[in-house]
């Protein structure tokens, strides 16, 4: 599997760490930045790392900040993520296997480095189970085109 990871410059040390996890793991690895510990933006990374996921370059994403909560908010104005702020190994399971989430977020500040090494594990194992959550999950997408297209239709009148 090939994962994105990116990380503002508050969970750029996390980020090293989980790299080299992730590939111990068995999987491939596209570090998206941020490149040090000094201060960056969260949104920048978060956009590499959710247009990688919806285009298709990588298989799932990882991203880290001081909360998870600018990450998160960041990756889900995207078209095609699905971004979940996981904090224990049962919502991690649950965002995998009831959203079919596409990018795992966690905090720095609020996750060790080894209680995250316990969250991918989660991630990377659980499969999306369909079934009785395909209709939800349609209905997500659905809702995120309908507002896509009022985006451009309102745009398009300003023109």
């Amino acid at each position: 599997m090939k994962i994105a990871i990116g990380a503002d410059w508050v969970g750029y040390e996390h980020k090293k760490v989980l790299i080299e996890f992730i590939r111990q793991l068995g999987h491939d690895v596209m570090d998206m930045g941020g490149p040090s510990s000094e201060m960056n933006d969260y949104p920048d990374y978060a956009e590499l790392v959710g247009r990688a996921v919806v285009d298709h370059d990588v298989d799932q994403g990882i991203l880290i900040c001081g909360t998870g909560i600018g990450m998160s908010i960041a990756a889900n104005k995207i078209q095609g993520v699905r971004a979940a702020l996981c904090h224990d190994a049962f919502t991690t399971a649950r965002s995998r296997a009831h959203t079919n989430a596409n990018i795992l977020v966690f905090g720095a500040q609020v996750i060790s480095v080894p209680h995250a090494e316990e969250l991918i594990k989660v991630w990377l194992t659980t499969d999306y189970l369909g079934g009785r959550h395909e209709p939800r999950l349609k209905k997500l997408c659905s809702l995120e085109e309908r507002l896509q297209s009022s985006v451009l239709e309102q745009s398009s009148g300003n023109l």
